[in-house]
């Protein structure tokens, strides 16, 4: 990427102040799924190997939209920090103020403090001019490491840049090569996959596949407003009616480039021991019915388009993979990408969730750890977080 990273700049001795992405899970007071924290071990290492004055460590937790909840709080984040860095880490009861300068000179050389969710300040979200200040004031230098916050322009990954050096860690670094190579300059054959509940959510993110991949295989509740759009009954499927009219353009835009699934899986109600059946998806879906994942034939069908990609990008699941028996489809696209050749990209969201549960994230090229912000750009949006940074 043309912005600087950790490698290009000094860090010895020096207050280095991170945005890193800790917005992880939670159940009685403890993190239930440390993904997102050992993502940024590799950063975190080397800039103690420089030997800093200390490391301060800002994140988001959840949406307490501005108020303190301590629900949302980081503290349960310190011990398995601790573990995976192998050191000790301070926490401190705010991002600002008093309880975060004092924490900071409490540390010793090259120590480590997790500051408190930047969330529970309502300047966050507003990148407010004086939060990015304090904020600034913490650090020598800024490291952002939160790709899955660098489309959002907040006060801790846009706003403190106007105030220090400010430099990508080793996760953005991996996470842009991956995602701008692979929609650059993709080796071909080059196709997407993309899942989930709406169309309306990844309208530009079709258009932008559909100019730069050989194939876009549609999947999940999506299909079914591209179904309805050709006329075919849809039974109590989720469907976006609003959408319709845009379904119908991107099936004539896309051409043959745009596939879906010609067999689906219905159920008689949206429950995991539901009777369920497969049917033809032009057939229609009979009046009580909704459609729940993609068909064993669907899937036979979708491998058969994958089995020659070089590159291969997936957001979002094929079915309700919350629900065992609706999950097939989903674990089966996470199989044939585990086997195949290609370079696999894994989206973030939910197929990133998909493929853990499924055991097979090992065998991916690379899973990313912000869905919203792959999706952004994939769509050809520049990412604040990104933009902010240092130019090389």
């Amino acid at each position: 990427m043309s912005k600087k990273t950790i490698r290009d700049i000094d860090l010895t001795g020096k207050r280095v102040l991170v945005r890193v992405d800790f917005n992880v899970p939670i159940k009685d007071g403890s993190v239930t799924d440390d993904t997102r924290v050992q993502a940024a071990i590799p950063t975190l290492k080397y800039i103690l190997e420089q030997k800093p004055k200390y490391i301060a460590l800002m994140s988001h937790l959840g949406r307490p939209k501005g108020e303190v909840k301590l629900e949302f709080s980081l503290r349960p984040v310190v011990p398995v920090l601790a573990k995976l860095l192998g050191t000790d880490v301070a926490f401190a009861e705010d991002c600002v103020g008093e309880a975060a300068e004092n924490a900071a000179a409490a540390l010793p050389d090259g120590g480590v403090l997790l500051l408190e969710n930047t969330r529970f300040h309502a300047g966050e979200t507003k990148n407010d001019e004086e939060l990015a200040k304090q904020l600034a004031a913490l650090g020598d230098v800024y490291v952002n490491d939160a790709f899955g916050s660098a489309h959002r322009a907040h006060a801790s990954t846009e706003g403190v840049t106007h105030y220090l050096p400010a430099v990508g860690g080793f996760l953005m670094e991996k996470e842009l090569a991956y995602l701008i190579n692979a929609i650059s300059s993709p080796e071909r054959p080059f196709v997407a996959i993309l899942g989930g509940a709406k169309v309306s959510d990844k309208i530009g993110v079709i258009e932008a596949l559909l100019s730069k991949c050989d194939t876009l295989l549609i999947g999940g509740g999506m299909a079914n407003t591209f179904f309805k759009a050709q006329g075919w009954e849809t039974g109590d499927s989720l469907v976006e009616d609003d959408a319709i009219d845009t379904a119908k353009k991107l099936l004539e835009t896309g051409g043959g480039k745009l596939v879906l699934p010609e067999e689906v899986v219905i159920a008689d109600a949206f429950d995991n021991e539901a009777n369920s059946k497969v049917i033809a998806a032009k057939d229609g879906v009979p009046a009580g019915w909704r459609i729940l994942d993609i068909s064993p034939g669907a899937v036979e069908a979708f491998r058969e388009v994958l089995k020659d990609a070089r590159v291969i990008i997936w957001n979002g699941p094929m079915g309700v993979f919350e629900m065992p028996n609706f999950a097939k489809g989903t674990f089966q696209i996470a199989e044939i990408l585990a086997e195949s050749n290609a370079t696999t990209i894994i989206g973030g969201g939910d197929s990133a969730a998909a493929v853990k549960v499924a055991g097979l994230a090992d065998r991916m090229s690379h899973i990313s750890t912000g869905g919203g912000a792959s999706l952004e750009l994939l769509e050809g949006k520049e990412l604040p977080g990104v933009v902010a940074l240092n130019d090389l």
